[in-house]
């Protein structure tokens, strides 16, 4: 199955070390919704935003394994429309944090995203956006 990741699980060496082996990584983004990290990251409805991240292949027991540890066990997938670098538009399922769960900034996890963000080379106006919940 398709995935678009827009928090630490970005990173294919952080998925390794739980257990997933991706396939077909490949960056892109996701317009009408906006990253919001608190606790952890999520993405929220925003007119106008755009939310960077990576698109990878799993299987879905991957997904499900993934998904079942209590720090992410809220979170509920979504069909969204990935906009690949070239251009081409993809369909995918996105794991989002309901709104009521959303919590206040993590500086931790902000400062462990803007390196993956840096590592990724997404867009600089996106990386000052998680610099600002680093403060």
């Amino acid at each position: 199955m398709k995935v678009f990741f827009y928090g630490l699980f970005m990173d294919v060496d952080i998925l390794a070390r739980q257990g997933i082996t991706p396939q077909d990584a490949v960056v892109g983004h996701v317009d009408g919704l906006s990253l919001h990290i608190g606790e952890r990251a999520t993405l929220l409805r925003s007119a106008g935003a755009r939310a960077y991240g990576v698109m990878m292949e799993i299987s879905s027991r991957e997904a499900k394994d993934l998904y079942a540890g209590s720090s992410v066990a809220d979170y509920v997938p979504e069909a969204v429309t990935v906009e690949l670098k070239d251009g081409s538009e993809v369909e995918a399922s996105c794991y989002i944090l309901p709104d009521d769960k959303v919590t206040e900034t993590n500086r931790d996890y902000a400062e462990a995203l803007l390196q993956v963000a840096v590592k990724l080379c997404l867009p600089d106006t996106y990386i000052a956006e998680i610099t600002q919940a680093c403060v």
